[in-house]
């Protein structure tokens, strides 16, 4: 299969995908979009659910990739490298809502054609990221799994707000500052923490 053809296909399929939604779209709005007959079309999907579920792939493994170089960068600090794979989710979803809102319909994880892929994007992202907590280190209140789950959180309130993309870097500074910032040392009970603990209390 050419994929540089597939990639036409799925460009088309994009183009349709923003102006009709997933269930008004057809195959013969994607070869019409193309310039090519539908039986073209055919050579490279099945039918027009293949279509999109290729387009919904192809722009999750995109978003993936981009975490995944993120996560790996040796030369960045932790902070940052958590912040690139929050990134990656965030940019995702602006950009296909600022495109349409029939976009986002390849971001929905309870549709029936997408919501395995949505899924697993999202897994993965989260095994990133208990991936450098753990590297990283937590307060022992908030374990790498939990400080995953708390980012993820915040990523998908951050996609349902209005200036979502402005708010990131200071919502995930204070974030990251409680979940990195692990304690210098835990206070025995019982003994009043302005009070050094090497000094008799009598």
């Amino acid at each position: 299969m050419g994929t540089d053809r597939l990639d036409e296909v799925l460009d088309a399929a994009y183009d349709c995908l923003t102006r009709y939604g997933v269930r008004r779209t057809t195959m013969d709005d994607i070869a019409g979009t193309m310039g090519v007959s539908r039986s073209a079309v055919y050579q490279y999907v099945r039918n027009k659910d293949d279509a999109f579920r290729k387009l919904a792939r192809r722009l999750h493994t995109q978003a993936l990739e981009r975490a995944e170089r993120a996560a790996a960068d040796p030369d960045a600090p932790h902070a940052e490298r958590v912040r690139g794979v929050l990134a990656a989710k965030l940019d995702l979803v602006l950009r296909l809502a600022g495109d349409s809102p029939h976009s986002a319909e390849l971001l929905d994880a309870k549709a029936r054609l997408f919501g395995d892929i949505c899924d697993g994007f999202t897994g993965t992202l989260r095994h990133l990221l208990i991936g450098l907590f753990a590297e990283a280190g937590t307060p022992a209140t908030v374990d790498p799994a939990e400080a995953a789950d708390l980012c993820i959180a915040l990523v998908i309130g951050l996609e349902s707000v209005p200036e979502g993309e402005r708010l990131f870097r200071p919502a995930t500074d204070a974030l990251l500052t409680g979940i990195l910032a692990a304690p210098p040392f835990d206070v025995p009970q019982n003994v009043p923490q302005n009070v050094p603990q090497n000094v008799p209390l009598s």
